[in-house]
């Protein structure tokens, strides 16, 4: 049991005769009894911060992909993830038209993905598709930048696929490999 004692000092000998004075004590035992159930209660009613996760839609490894969407070229648009963050894009075909360097954020890829499928939802009356194709220079952080970008704009189809050997060509005529 926990106890603070006051009581004053020993007996002095000689000297006026004083009143005894009554030893204050103060049991400490409920206040570190109240002390850990505000622990515990604390600790049990807080809530940790939870993983964020994407959900992502993989195909299975076994089955072999027979039936393809087949998309128009004016539909589709393509990002290739360079080196050093760098953002290449393009809509329709490689070398049909010419890639266009941009950057992550909200004032790069994002306002492109924006009001590239807004002129395609214009003109086609369908949904934008988006390919990602990460090269061998990109890292794992610009794929998920760029997963992010399509979350936020609301994409609604998108895939990653490898890229070819022509688009790493536009990476590196245009220094971005």
């Amino acid at each position: 049991m926990a106890e603070l004692d006051t009581s004053g000092g020993g007996k002095h000998k000689g000297g006026k005769v004083r009143s005894k004075k009554a030893s204050t004590r103060v049991d400490l035992t409920a206040m570190v009894d109240l002390a850990f159930l505000l622990i515990t209660f604390f600790m049990l009613t807080t809530t940790l911060s939870k993983p964020k996760a994407m959900d992502l839609t993989m195909p299975d490894k076994e089955e072999k992909q027979t039936d393809q969407l087949a998309v128009a070229a004016s539909r589709s648009m393509t990002i290739l993830l360079g080196a050093n963050n760098k953002i290449e894009w393009f809509i329709g075909e490689p070398g049909k038209s010419q890639p266009t360097t941009d950057s992550y954020g909200k004032n790069g890829i994002r306002k492109t993905l924006l009001e590239k499928g807004k002129e395609i939802q214009a003109s086609t009356g369908k949904y934008m598709v988006v390919l990602i194709k990460p090269s061998d220079k990109s890292n794992y952080k610009n794929v998920v930048d760029v997963l992010d970008e399509i979350n936020i704009t609301k994409v609604q189809s998108y895939a990653i696929v490898d890229i070819t050997p022509g688009e790493v060509e536009l990476l590196k005529r245009d220094g971005n490999y």
